[in-house]
């Protein structure tokens, strides 16, 4: 690759006032205004009393923080290119930087519970509209709940604690998302909590909430809570079960569960070959065979009875590379085999990877189902790429806002994506930005229309046009 014709100058005019570098969020912005996000927004947020007019408009101010989040801002700073060259033309009520970090600097808690419903609602009016952001959530759901360490700067991070980061100064937000067999996940729920809060803290009430948003959302068929060892707990069993959702909890190691799996016959262990070989949570390793087996399992028994749980444990094992070698018994000692013996031969061969469920599917089905929980794992790197690469502002409350945004707009993001219909239904959100967002466009004027004229050559313009037919067909349903 070279210059054009040789030339070893180009001249840098900037003059051009009727161009746009993101020309997709015409799109997006359209689609929020569909599901009434400004309305709702003037509905439940409420900010009173708030120095310099803080509060004042803030749909404008929400619906240029998510416009910002949606084309890759991951500080209040980058929200600037929303008033660049023709954004003044193709947008009307665009805020300025310092205006959104003052508006988020004034919300409380009670605050940002009111963005909250305003994601609940607007997550449930989307997979109302677009019946291919959550398909088959009618029959089958999957709610993934996770938490995850974002680390700060600075000494005036209100909620930073030095925690399990290796000295790290972290803020510890917890995720929920839900997702279908044959659907990418949207999140259903998000809460920042101070950065040396256990994993579990305040999981019981936020599954409640999750799962309650989820079911507003089309989940109406049978929905199984996923989630790791963390949140492995009778509350959390429980919460489930109140929702009417069964659970499929890594369980880990202990001395109960152990003792379950010394009772699994040695004939009830299945031979299965992943196809998509996995890594093993506990050494890192690629996973490709392995033996599963299943156990009738009541969790919790030394809890209060509301807190005991009937179900399955599945365990699946996996020859380990280096076996531990058995000791010789000493001299003159019982060569008789204990239950001591057994359990220690069972595991110096076997790593094992216990699950407990109380969904009623199959034995390699359930497995495969908990397998899927990773998927929770892609959204959190989707944020760390995106708007929660930092965390922008010194409040805990402007960051807990924040994150709700970030939320928003990854959701509004896949609609978009599920709108343009084909392999962007299940893009990521950098890919759906990358060809459906940053697509650069020159506005002219017509008979009181504006008309976005764009590259000729690009690559994914069926993409778009698809898009763009299923924003106006949306419009006439109006």
């Amino acid at each position: 690759m070279q210059s054009s014709h040789g030339l070893p100058v180009v001249d840098v005019v900037f003059d051009e006032t009727n161009l746009l570098a993101d020309a997709g969020l015409v799109q997006v912005v359209a689609l929020a205004e569909r599901v009434g996000l400004p309305g709702l927004v003037r509905e439940w947020v409420k900010i009173k009393d708030a120095p310099n007019s803080a509060g004042a408009n803030p749909h404008a101010k929400v619906m240029s923080l998510l416009a910002g989040m949606v084309a890759g801002a991951d500080s209040i700073t980058d929200t600037d290119r929303l008033r660049l060259a023709g954004m003044g033309v193709a947008f009307d009520g665009v805020r300025a930087p310092s205006t959104l970090g003052t508006f988020l600097r004034a919300f409380t808690h009670g605050h940002v519970q009111q963005l909250q419903a305003v994601h609940r609602d607007v997550l449930a009016d989307l997979t109302a509209t677009i019946p291919g952001l959550l398909p088959g959530a009618d029959v089958v759901a999957f709610v993934d709940i996770d938490s995850t360490h974002r680390q700060v700067y600075g000494y005036s991070k209100q909620g930073a604690k030095v925690g399990r980061l290796k000295g790290k100064k972290t803020l510890h937000p917890l995720l929920g998302v839900v997702s279908t067999p044959i659907a990418r996940p949207v999140v259903a729920g998000v809460r920042l909590r101070e950065g040396r809060s256990a994993d579990v803290r305040g999981a019981p009430s936020f599954v409640t909430e999750v799962l309650g948003t989820a079911k507003r959302a089309g989940a109406t068929g049978i929905i199984v809570l996923r989630a790791d060892s963390k949140f492995y707990t009778g509350e959390i069993v429980a919460a489930a079960k109140r929702a009417g959702a069964y659970v499929s909890l890594t369980t880990g190691s202990n001395p109960h569960v152990n003792a379950a799996i010394t009772t699994i016959d040695e004939d009830a262990w299945t031979p299965i070959h992943y196809p998509h070989a996995f890594v093993d949570e506990d050494t890192g390793e690629l996973i490709s065979d392995a033996e599963v087996a299943e156990i009738p399992y009541t969790a919790f028994t030394s809890r209060p009875k509301r807190l005991q749980a009937p179900g399955r444990l599945l365990v699946r094992r996996v020859k380990r590379l280096n076996p531990t070698p058995k000791p010789k018994p000493s001299a003159g000692a019982d060569a008789q085999a204990t239950d001591t013996g057994v359990q220690a031969t069972l595991f110096d061969v076997y790593r094992h990877h216990a699950v407990f469920t109380t969904s009623g599917f199959e034995m390699l089905q359930a497995e495969g189902h908990h397998r899927g929980h990773a998927v929770i794992e892609q959204v959190i790197a989707d944020a760390k790429n995106s708007a929660l690469a930092h965390l922008p502002s010194g409040a805990f409350n402007a960051n807990s806002a924040w994150i709700v945004l970030w939320a928003i707009a990854h959701n509004l993001a896949r609609a978009t994506g599920a709108l343009a219909g084909g392999h962007l239904a299940k893009a990521t959100t950098a890919t759906i930005r990358a060809r459906l967002i940053h697509i650069p466009a020159r506005i002219a004027r017509s008979a009181r229309r504006l008309k976005l004229h764009l590259p000729h050559d690009w690559p994914w313009r069926q993409d778009l046009a698809n898009l763009h037919a299923g924003i106006l067909a949306l419009n006439r349903t109006t």
